[in-house]
Parts: C-alpha cells; structure tokens; sequence
C-alpha cells in the first residue's frame, strides 16, 4: 500500500462516516412532528410541544451548518498539507520528539477551539438562551474555556509527554506502558473526580439536613446502601437542565444532586431517580463501563503499537518526516470505523442497563414517581420523544422515554 492510497482511505472514512451521520440525523427529523404516543401525551401541552418542536429543528439545522462546516474545514486541512505546516512550525522550536509533539498538539487544539469558539457561542448565547435553557454568563463561558485548556495542557499534555517516553524507551511494548498509565488516570479520575474536577467549574455543598435528605437517608438503609455523601451542584450557574450522578467508589462515593434537579422534583421523584442510580451501583454497571473502557484503550493501544513505527502513516498526512504524534493522528482517523463499532456496542449495554436500574427502582422504591420525574425531565428539556429508531440504535445510551415507561409498568 501506498501512501497516496491511504490518504484516501482516511478521506473516504471521514466522508463515508459524514454521510451516514447526515442519514440518521435526516431520517431523525422526519419524526420531528409525529403525534405523541398516548403515555406520553401529557408531558406537553400544545404551545410546549410546538416549542419542542422548533428547538429540535432549530438544533437540527445547527448541527447540519456545524458539521458541514467541520467536515470541510478537516477536508481542506489534509489536502493542503496542514499538517505538515503545524508540524514545521513545532519543530522551528525544538529538536525533541516530545516537546514537538507538545506543541503540535496544543496548536491543532487550541487552533481547533477557537475556530469552533463562535458556534458554541451562538448555540449557548442564541438557541440555548432563545428556549430559556442558558444561565451562562460571557465571563464564565470564557472562563470555562481558558480552564479547558489548562486541564489539557497539564493532563493531557503529562500523559501524552510519558506515552511518547514510553515509545521511545521501550519500542513497541510502549503500548502496556501506556495502557497501564490511562487504567491508572481512569480509575484515580472515577475516585477523585468530583473532588478534584468538579470545583475548579461548579459550586458543591452537601444536602442540608431536611426532609429530602432524610427520605434519602432512609431509602438508602432499607436496599443497605451507605450513603453518607450527598451533594448540590450550582447547575443552574450554566443551564435549566437537571441531572444527578454518582461517583467514586468505598469511602469516596458520593451522589451529586443538580440544583435544578431538586427545583424541578419533588421528593418522592428525587428519592425514585436516586433508587434508579442506586440500582446501577448494586448492579455493577459502573464497573463493567469502567472496565470495558479500560480493556477497549488496551486494544486500541496494541493496534496502534503494531502499525505507529510505519512511516506510511506520518506519509498519508502528508508529513516527510516520520513521528510518533503525526502516526497518532493518522491512526485516529483511521481507527474511527471501530471506534463506531464499539460504541455502538456499548451502547446497548448501556440501554440494556438502564431497563435494569429502572427494575431495580421500581422493585426497591416506587415506579411512578420515577415515571413522572422522566416526563418532567423530558419537558423541562425539551426532548425528542418520538426518534427514529435508526437514530436511537445509533446513538442513544438510554432508551427512549417512551420504552422506559412501558417496562417500569410492566
């Protein structure tokens, strides 16, 4: 194989996956003002449902501008060499393998960002503050970006410099280096994530003693589960949109409760969406995600180990000087096709684990007001209730609401 021809194959690979996503993302607003189906006919009135309406085409039509815009932009940036002239300019700056590689990858990301900058801007200033979703300010949605960055220089930076120290100091082997290192950073972030992540953009206080705090309390004894732990995050900082999630593990678990998840439940619902999340401890699915994900950057990692010293891949980039950080690139690009595959695996154990935490909630606590929480959740963000299935076998993580609610009355 030639280098010309793998540059093709990445072409075709991007636009191949570019037009099936524009299939789904079409075949998906077709179904945008079918009639709701009876058990959900009471999530919206009219001018709510006309409302929901607008905000997914409106979405849509984002999307189509957004991700054309990507696909031509990556287009242009292979066939004129961008590469190559960001790599030339990293190597004006050093002679070692991984500062280069450091500034190569800070100047594509950051260059990428603030490119991408004034569609975030005008999909959180425009449509997200138009349907009453937004609560950011200027400050913080700068503020938030200039953090970004410096997570990713220091994070992703430090594990990119010792991934590229393990390649040169062990050759091929670097890949169960590298594995070992992320399986390690995964596992630390899960544990310390919300004490470590979380304050540096949001606000946490534990739950004031009350009665939420003591249904919870009490919920939580009768399934024998220790939860000493909770949380409110200042969601409403950013957003009206609700959420609630646990994380870490042994004397580290928590449970974080959204502001506006506790403004828009009430107490029996709260309690019902906790059970649902206490049903994903118990079941295990929080390890078998942590651990599928760890397994699949070991394969991932091995691949790249047998084919990252080809020159050829640094070559179909366009790129005459052969490396470790131009070879990751091509081999992202090219890795994509079963990069879907596995997501789209993980996604129906991830659907099929929500049928069993909402088992788990209905057969520890209550099915309906966890059925009633998913409606106003589903309202209050303006969800698509009726997607293509195509779409929904694509993409979705959870069932739809519709699915859900079918199998907690079951």
């Amino acid at each position: 194989m030639t280098s010309i021809t793998l540059f093709y194959i990445i072409i075709a690979i991007i636009i191949i996956n570019f037009i099936v996503d524009k299939i789904l993302d079409a075949l998906n607003a077709k179904h945008f003002n079918d009639m709701l189906p009876r058990d959900l006919q009471d999530v919206y009135d009219e001018t709510e449902y006309k409302k929901s309406q607008n905000y997914k085409a409106t979405n849509y039509r984002f999307g189509l501008i957004t991700s054309t815009f990507s696909l031509v932009l990556t287009l242009a940036f292979l066939f004129f060499d961008g590469f190559e002239y960001v790599d030339n300019i990293a190597r004006g700056f050093s002679d070692n393998p991984i500062i280069i590689a450091l500034i190569f990858f800070g100047i594509i990301m950051i260059g990428s960002d603030i490119i991408t900058t004034p569609f975030t801007y005008y999909g959180t200033f425009v449509i997200e503050e138009k349907f009453g979703f937004n609560k950011t300010t200027k400050t913080t949605f700068f503020l938030d970006k200039l953090k970004g960055w410096l997570l990713m220089a220091i994070v992703g930076g430090g594990i990119l410099a010792l991934i590229i120290w393990f390649y040169q100091s062990t050759g091929t082997y670097f890949w169960l280096y590298a594995w070992a290192l992320v399986a390690v950073f995964v596992l630390f972030m899960n544990m310390f994530y919300s004490k470590l992540i979380v304050p540096l953009f949001n606000k946490q206080k534990p739950l004031e003693a009350g009665t939420l705090r003591d249904k919870i309390s009490e919920y939580a004894q009768t399934v024998g589960f220790k939860l000493d732990k909770i949380f409110v995050i200042d969601g409403s900082k950013r957003s009206t949109k609700a959420n609630a999630y646990f994380s870490g593990f042994g004397s580290e678990k928590r449970v974080t409760l959204y502001d506006t998840l506790i403004n828009d439940l009430d107490e029996e619902e709260i309690v019902a969406v906790l059970a649902h999340e206490v049903g994903h401890y118990k079941k295990k699915h929080i390890i078998f995600n942590l651990f599928a994900s760890i397994l699949m950057t070991g394969l991932m990692l091995y691949i790249l180990s047998l084919f990252i010293s080809n020159p050829l891949l640094s070559n179909a980039l366009g790129v005459e000087i052969p490396s470790f950080h131009i070879g990751l690139i091509a081999f992202g690009l090219l890795y994509a096709p079963i990069s879907e595959i596995t997501s789209l695996i993980m996604n129906l154990f991830s659907r099929k684990f929500e049928y069993q935490a909402d088992d788990y909630a209905k057969n520890t606590y209550k099915a309906e007001p966890l059925i009633t929480s998913l409606k106003k959740l589903s309202k209050n963000s303006l969800s698509n209730l009726t997607p293509h299935p195509a779409y929904v076998f694509m993409h979705y993580s959870h069932p739809t609401l519709l699915e859900r609610i079918v199998n907690l009355r079951k």
